[in-house]
């Protein structure tokens, strides 16, 4: 069985492509016939070196596919069914604590950049019933996380104002569920093809911000004085005084990603004065993952998927990635 390794941290030319040994399922465990993943950031930055890991480590976070075999005491799942994975394993409900947070696949273990898995069945959920596996792998990580900023830490309401920057995978789940749930949808980007893209999907208003780099005040100018409620905040520290400037008062900045820089200057002041919130997010729980399948189902959403790439071209994924020219999700078929 073939599987992508990570032959040491450190570069897309670690990446090799292997032999395994596949395992049998044992107790609470299944076995799943790898279909497809998604690339993320967090991903990227795992094979970069960047999130340290051990040598010969199967990266991929995200995964869908088909149960081929079931261990003991397994009753939620038989051979045949559609899965999708959890990004935190160990995280089923509640608060998010450091214990829960453990165990990502292609981190902390081995994760799907392989055509045969052997995993708890604690790892999984599953799929929407009308996606298939490519679309439903872009989930795990990215809908997730748009989904928490949206529908957990927040209390949107219709026609309030969100506020997505850029068109990458969070981004776009964001402005999906938003318009979805009735709000109206800013949204950024430096390349005015991307903001028709954008503008196609629902998009209210559009802002070049290389055209406009005070574009907190062009967000405050768009909404009548009053800002975003929400800002999905994925750029980092270089656009986080933007985002204070641009969110209203009592308003949430759910940070998301560092594109951008790991640190940086926040204007707290301005921040305290409006009554906002900075409110960190990673990914979710396997509730919040249930609710956020409920919703895909209910409403046939079809996530944008921007390009897909077999297995043995991973490197050639990540390369995609990182010339940011994609508009969605970036796929890997196996």
């Amino acid at each position: 069985m073939e599987a992508m390794k990570l032959r040491a941290p450190g570069g897309l030319d670690k990446l090799e492509l292997s032999g395994i040994d596949t395992r049998p399922p044992g107790p609470g465990e299944i076995q799943v016939e790898v279909k497809a993943s998604s690339l993320n950031f967090h991903d990227y930055v795992v094979v970069l070196g960047l999130l340290p890991t051990d040598d010969g480590r199967i990266p991929m976070s995200d995964g869908a596919g088909i149960v081929t075999a079931v261990g003991d005491n397994v009753h939620n799942f038989a051979v045949g069914d559609r899965v999708l994975s959890h990004f935190f394993p160990h995280w089923a409900e509640g608060a998010a604590s450091f214990a829960k947070l453990q165990g990502v696949p292609g981190d902390n273990v081995d994760g799907f950049a392989a055509r045969t898995v052997t995993m708890p069945g604690a790892a999984f959920s599953r799929m929407p019933a009308h996606l298939d596996f490519e679309q439903a792998a872009t989930l795990t990580c990215a809908g997730l996380t748009a989904w928490r900023a949206l529908m957990v830490e927040t209390h949107l309401r219709p026609g309030d104002w969100v506020l997505v920057q850029g068109s990458g995978g969070v981004s776009l789940f964001a402005l999906q569920f938003a318009k979805m749930m009735g709000c109206k949808v800013i949204a950024t980007s430096s390349s005015d093809e991307k903001l028709q893209r954008l503008e196609s999907l629902g998009a209210d208003q559009l802002i070049n911000y290389k055209s406009v780099p005070a574009w907190g005040d062009e967000v405050l100018a768009l909404t009548g004085g009053q800002g975003a409620d929400l800002v999905v905040e994925v750029g980092g520290s270089g656009t986080v005084p933007q985002s204070v400037r641009a969110v209203s008062f009592g308003g949430c900045i759910s940070m998301i990603g560092v594109l951008t820089g790991f640190a940086g200057e926040v204007p707290t002041a301005e921040l305290f004065q409006k009554n906002a919130r900075i409110s960190g997010i990673t990914v979710g729980s396997h509730a919040h993952q249930r609710d956020m399948i409920a919703a895909v189902d209910a409403n046939q959403l079809q996530p944008v998927i921007d390009s897909s790439y077999p297995l043995e071209q991973l490197a050639d994924a990540f390369r995609h990635q990182e010339s940011q020219r994609h508009f969605g999700k970036i796929c890997v078929t196996l």
